[in-house]
C-alpha cells in the first residue's frame, strides 16, 4: 500500500518577500495545467464533463474563484517550503 512520505515543511516559515514568487507560481502553475488540457483538447464550460472535456477553470488566473486560486498558492508555498527545508537559500 502507498503511504505519502512529503518532506516535512512544518518548521519552515517563508519570509515575505517571497510571497510575491509564490504567487507568481501559483499562477503558473495554473496557466501550465490549462495549456495541457487545451492541447488535450479540452475547452471552458460552466461544468466539468469528462466526455465533453469542458472544465469550468479554463480561465486565466485572475478569473479563478477564490478556492481554487488558493489550491495554487498552497502548492507553490509547499514548492518554495521544501526548497528551502532541503538547505537551499532563495535570493533575487
Amino acid at each position: 500500500m502507498y503511504q505519502p512520505k512529503p518532506i516535512d515543511t512544518s518548521a519552515i516559515k517563508l519570509p515575505d518577500y517571497l510571497t510575491e514568487l509564490a504567487e507568481k507560481l501559483a499562477e503558473n502553475n495554473h496557466d501550465l495545467w490549462a495549456q495541457q488540457r487545451i492541447f488535450e483538447g479540452w475547452t471552458y464550460g460552466p461544468n466539468r464533463d469528462d466526455a465533453k472535456k469542458t472544465h469550468p477553470d479554463l480561465v486565466p488566473y485572475a478569473e479563478l474563484p477564490e478556492s481554487e486560486k488558493e489550491y495554487d498558492r498552497i502548492t507553490a508555498m509547499e514548492t518554495l517550503k521544501t526548497i528551502m527545508a532541503m538547505g537551499f537559500r532563495i535570493k533575487r
